[in-house]
């Protein structure tokens, strides 16, 4: 998610369509927020590690 999220970040910023760099930075959050959770020991939907 973290990957998908810079990918659309750099597609968005080169190519200047406003919606990909918006969803890129959500999913680079969202996966971030995730990482952050799993490498706590907290499970994430009822698993360890959300991969």
């Amino acid at each position: 998610m973290i990957a998908l999220g810079v990918i659309l970040l750099i597609i968005g910023f080169v190519t200047g369509i406003s919606i990909l760099w918006t969803i890129g930075i959500v999913l680079l959050v969202i996966g971030l927020v995730l990482l952050l959770l799993g490498a706590a020991g907290r499970g994430v939907g009822g698993r360890a590690h959300y991969w």
